[in-house]
């Protein structure tokens, strides 16, 4: 496993363990830092501006998951799935330059199959090819 996907791995424990109500936002910057001994610094870099990218931005986040995800609203998704919808959008729309969308949206579908429901990688991948659209036209 790639470095990159297992920082994309340990951002999305956070950011679950976040909404679960396990963590704060101050605390998940703590459970961010206990993965340091395993990536090197520029992925954990990556993890953390992912964690911390999500959480600042969260509400214009979720605001264009909505407007992409019709006849499913955000509490009728899975924790996981929200979680990884909310990563890829703010790798997709506040750090579009860091990552190729081809391998946001690939590396998105791939952590649903392996966390999610047998369909969820087909319905994440619909709803970001919507907002990766959105943001090119």
């Amino acid at each position: 496993m790639s470095s990159r996907r297992l920082a994309r791995e340990y951002a999305l424990q956070t950011l679950y363990y976040s909404e679960a109500g396990k963590l704060t936002q101050n605390d998940a910057v703590m459970f961010v830092n206990s993965f340091f001994e395993n990536l090197d610094e520029q992925h954990f870099a990556f993890c953390k501006d992912i964690v911390q990218g999500v959480n600042k931005n969260k509400k214009e986040i979720d605001g264009i998951i909505s407007s992409f995800s019709k006849n499913w609203s955000l509490e009728r998704m899975s924790s996981v799935d929200r979680a990884i919808l909310r990563m890829a959008t703010y790798e997709l729309v506040f750090s579009p330059d860091k990552t190729p969308i081809a391998a946001i949206i690939d590396e998105s579908v791939e952590l649903a199959k392996k966390y999610s429901t047998e369909n969820s990688g087909k319905f994440l991948n619909g709803i970001l090819d919507k907002i990766k659209t959105k943001r090119n036209g």
